[in-house]
């Protein structure tokens, strides 16, 4: 495999106008289908007189955003800004003729402004965003990236958030089978043209923060929405992957409704308005949040103590293209306190990739990748991390140890985290020198 014949995807073609009688097409035969036997209410703040072109920032919890976007916006069109492996999973040319907007996940693109500016400018349609980048994992919200107000500012249009609640209880990534459960979507507007010109990226920031908070499972209890899937708990060890009875990590299991501890034999009930209650004895955490959140502080005093620290052989599947996914064998995956590095050979070259912690804000992870796994014949992965260069994207299945990819997940972003405090305690401290005599 000759790394010069490898044929990268272009990010700085221009977006295309989303093709109308496609689109039409779509929403009567593909999304109209979606919601039969599911209530959905899209309650609208803010939004008088507000018609495109503007920003949309929508949450992310499941395929079914989508969906719930579409109909939230009808009867105006969108182009999206849409990861390299949902353009592959489609088709490039599909896609494009759909008005996509392609990328790479937690990647800086400049090319993604200037066309996300084109499209607004030239078609006059809504540019849709998810900025988390990634599907939830806990029903709350996932990490943001600073550059979110700076993005805002840069496109000078008003700014609308698009919050869907509903979609994750239905269809947890760590459990894909989907629910017919009652959704709603808030389509509210956050900040007018006129605010995106002269408020800061900070107070921007700060408005996009507060209007993506959520709890999906907080929502599920409130409404009394009822989850009957008989395996409801299956595959909740995945996020759930430490014990808060004998604090061993990686030995849970989930089956049914049921989760338990390898270690120490401890065992939760899921009930069906997704509370969870101990077998035996004290029930730690009620609140699924409530222990991913336990589990994120155990993580963050192990990266700020410095004893944090991941290696891990790993298969390695590269995605250059929209096209499909090449396999490069076998790699090594190695994250510390510092930063992430990946050794492997990939394209017949030896290959050491380093990310240091103030340049990997997050990563993308997969639970059972591909779900539909007759979409991707011989590519079938598992759990997979993805991480990505300007130029190619690394999916990293680790082969020795499992339930990993959730404490990856919190320990990249936490890395980032400190090393960004370093970069500004460093700053205060060299303004507050004394001037050299």
């Amino acid at each position: 495999m000759d790394n010069n014949k490898i044929k990268r995807y272009d990010f700085t073609r221009r977006p295309k106008k989303q093709n109308r009688f496609l689109m039409w097409f779509a929403r009567q035969f593909v999304v109209k289908p979606h919601f039969r036997g599911r209530k959905l209410t899209i309650c609208k703040k803010g939004m008088e007189g507000i018609k495109p072109p503007y920003l949309l920032l929508a949450t992310h919890a499941s395929m079914t955003d989508f969906y719930v976007m579409f109909k939230a916006t009808s009867p105006y069109h969108s182009n999206n800004v849409v990861a390299i492996d949902a353009v592959r999973d489609v088709g490039d040319g599909i896609m494009r003729t759909m008005g996509c907007i392609c990328k790479r996940k937690f990647v800086k693109d400049y090319s993604l402004i200037r066309n996300m500016k084109y499209a607004a400018e030239h078609y006059g349609d809504i540019v849709c965003v998810y900025p988390e980048a990634r599907y939830t994992l806990d029903g709350c919200a996932s990490f943001l990236p600073d550059a979110m107000g700076k993005m805002c500012r840069l496109m000078g249009l008003p700014v609308v958030v698009l919050r869907m609640y509903g979609n994750f209880v239905m269809s947890p990534q760590w459990n894909k089978t989907e629910q017919k459960l009652p959704l709603r979507a808030d389509l509210e507007l956050i900040a007018t043209a006129k605010e995106t010109k002269e408020l800061s990226s900070e107070e921007l920031n700060a408005r996009i923060r507060k209007a993506f908070e959520r709890d999906d499972y907080a929502y599920q209890r409130e409404m009394g929405i009822e989850n009957k899937y008989p395996r409801r708990a299956n595959g909740l060890h995945h996020i759930l992957y430490q014990c808060p009875c004998c604090n061993t990590e990686f030995k849970m299991y989930s089956e049914g409704t049921r989760l338990w501890c390898s270690a120490c034999g401890k065992a939760w009930q899921m009930s069906e308005l997704g509370e969870l209650s101990a077998e035996e004895g004290e029930t730690e955490f009620s609140h699924i949040p409530d222990w991913f959140r336990w589990e994120r502080e155990n993580v963050r005093r192990e990266v700020r103590e410095g004893t944090y620290y991941y290696e891990d052989e790993v298969t390695v599947h590269t995605l250059p293209n929209a096209k499909r996914f090449y396999d490069q064998g076998r790699g090594r995956l190695v994250q510390s306190c510092e930063g992430t590095k990946l050794y492997c050979t990939a394209y017949g070259e030896e290959k050491k990739l380093e990310w240091a912690g103030t340049e990997l804000e997050s990563i993308h992870v997969e639970y059972d990748y591909p779900f539909r796994k007759e979409k991707y014949k011989k590519n079938i992965f598992g759990d997979c991390v993805d991480i990505s260069t300007a130029d190619d994207s690394y999916w990293l299945h680790p082969v020795n140890n499992r339930d990993q990819l959730t404490k990856l997940s919190f320990a990249t972003e936490e890395i980032y985290f400190l090393a960004q405090e370093k970069i500004k305690e460093k700053g205060k401290a060299q303004q507050a020198e004394p001037p050299l005599s």
